[in-house]
Formats: C-alpha cells, structure tokens, sequence
C-alpha cells in the first residue's frame, strides 16, 4: 500500500514537472512566436515622427502585434540605421516597417533582411530596393507641385526663388524638389532659382538660409522641404526681419512652425500625414504575416496646404495639431 502510494506521489510530482514544462513552453512559444514588427525610422525626436509612432501604436493594438521603434539621433546616420536593421534581422523580427536615411547607401542591407524572408514595408522616406512589399507615404513630387502652387501665389512681378534642401541622398527632398522645379519654370516671373543643400538640423538650415539671403538680396520667395529645415527657414527670416518681404512655403507641422505660420515667417505648410504613414505602416505588416499580399503596392496618404487664410478652419486645425492630440 504504501508503495503504491509512493508511486502515486512520484507519477504525480511527474506529471506536475510535465505540466509546468509544457506551460514554460507554451509560454516561451508564446513569447517569441508572437509577430515581432521592428519600425526603424530616419529620427525619433521629430514632431512628425512622434506623429508616426502614434499611429503605429494604435494599429499595434488593434492587430495584436509586438512593435519596437528605433531610429538614429542624426537623419544623415545611415550607418546607424543598417545596424539597427541587422540588429532586428538578428531578433528575428517578422517585418520591418523601415523609413530610409539614404535611398542607396541603406538598400544593401534592406535586401539582406528581404532575403533572410523578412517582409519589408516603407513609410515616407523610399530605399533602393526591389524587395519591398509595401511603401507608404507622402507623393513627393505631388507635394513639390503642391509647394510650388503656394510659392506662386505672391503678387510679385519677379520672382527669385531660394531653395533650402537637405540630404541630397533623400528621395523626399529630391522628389520634392523635381515637383517643385518642374512646375515653377513654366511661370515667367521666375528669374533665378538658387538651391543650397543642408544638413536636416534646425541650426544648419538656419545658418544656410541666412547666408543665402545675404549673398542674394534679390531672393523674395524661399522653400524647403521637410520640419527640421522648415524651423530653420523660419528662424532665418525671423533673425534678418525678412518676414514681410519674403514668402515661405515650407512642410510639415509642429507647435513652432504653426505659430511662425501665425506671426509671419512662415506663409504656407506644407502638410503631410504622419499618422497615417504609422498606421498603416503597422496594418500593412500585419496583412503581409497573415498572408495577405494582394494589397497596393504604393499607398499615398495625401497633403494639404496651410496658410494664414485656412489655418483657423476646422479641417486645418485638425491637420495642424494631429501631432498633439494622438500622441
């Protein structure tokens, strides 16, 4: 009887050491089987990408999945990023969700992670490679266009027009830049179009602008591309008391650009969707592991523009300050 006891205890005790493997098992699996999405962007401190990060959030939520996010300090560190990149092809992640430095210099390593059977969407900024599934963003020649409809709406007979860029390695600022040019050369008011390429800093953009001013006092209408320029645009213009006799288009919004849109340095914004790109950066990816590849290839989350006329408009408002009520 009391063997029989024992062997009871012992069978049970076994059966308990069973369960509680099969239970550390499940939970391991459940763990790392769980849909790992790694979104590596060009910056994390920006308004724009805070924007982004919120929407992936939410579609984080809605579809269950395991979402990181990382970025370098500088969006000039490509170098940074394709470490990020391998780091996440290392953790096994099952998509990344990918906004690029450098069109060329990160497509190397994009194509590593597509090959390793990794699924790669892009958001707003656009790589080099043929293995992406999705990209997601802004139509950057679109938006050129968009930007040069703002700058030629000044009343004035000539127009001598200041291009600030940044990286010349960016397919947005390029794009961007081709819409633009292509639609103000067919205006006759166009004398001269003068561009200096900066680093995407608020300080670079702003000690670029001054200069380009100084050197051409003739400039009367200046244009940029992205936030970081677009602070230092408008801080450039405030610095040289140049507000009433320059006209500004510049992109994207956050609390010191609206309210540079507000006092005058700044005419018209450009404005994208961040939130969206998140959003659907993060549902696309969820499609993608659950088999669904029949989806659009290009997926454009429109513009708008913003001016002192409509800034106080509803649809504007919602626009302008998205960044603050989603993050």
């Amino acid at each position: 009887m009391r063997k029989q006891k024992m062997k009871k205890i012992l069978y049970l005790l076994a059966a308990g050491v069973l369960l509680l493997m099969s239970m550390s098992g499940c939970g391991k699996e459940a763990e790392t089987g769980k849909t790992q999405v790694a979104m590596i962007v060009k910056s994390t401190e920006s308004a724009f990408f805070k924007s982004v990060f919120a929407g992936a959030r939410a579609a984080a939520t809605e579809y269950n999945l395991n979402v990181t996010f990382n970025g370098p300090e500088s969006e000039e560190d490509y170098v940074t990023q394709n470490e990020m990149v391998r780091q996440a092809m290392e953790d096994g992640v099952d998509v990344i969700v990918f906004s690029a430095v450098d069109y060329n210099a990160n497509a190397e390593i994009i194509g590593q992670a597509a090959q390793r059977g990794i699924k790669i969407v892009v958001i707003d900024s656009d790589v080099n490679s043929s293995m992406v599934s999705c990209r997601i963003g802004t139509n950057n020649l679109q938006a050129g266009v968009k930007a040069a409809e703002a700058a030629l709406a000044v009343g004035e007979d000539e127009l001598y027009i200041g291009i600030v860029n940044y990286d010349v390695n960016s397919a947005n600022g390029q794009q961007r830049e081709l819409g633009f040019r292509q639609t103000v050369e067919q205006d006759p008011r166009v004398k001269d179009i003068t561009t200096i390429n900066v680093l995407s800093t608020t300080e670079d953009a702003r000690a670029g602008t001054k200069e380009m001013l100084l050197s051409d006092s003739r400039i009367n209408v200046v244009v940029t591309f992205n936030e970081w320029t677009s602070l230092g645009v408008g801080w450039a213009i405030r610095d040289l008391d140049r507000g009433d006799r320059t006209q500004v288009v510049a992109f994207d919004s956050n609390v010191v650009s609206v309210g540079m849109l507000e006092t005058g340095e700044v005419d018209a914004l450009i404005v994208q969707n961040p939130y969206a790109m998140g959003y659907l950066g993060v549902e696309t990816a969820a499609n993608l592991i659950n088999g669904q590849t029949g989806g659009p290839s290009v997926i454009d989350t429109a513009t708008t523009i913003v001016t002192r006329e409509n800034m106080y408009e509803r649809e504007s408002q919602k626009i302008l300050f998205s960044f603050e009520e989603r993050k």
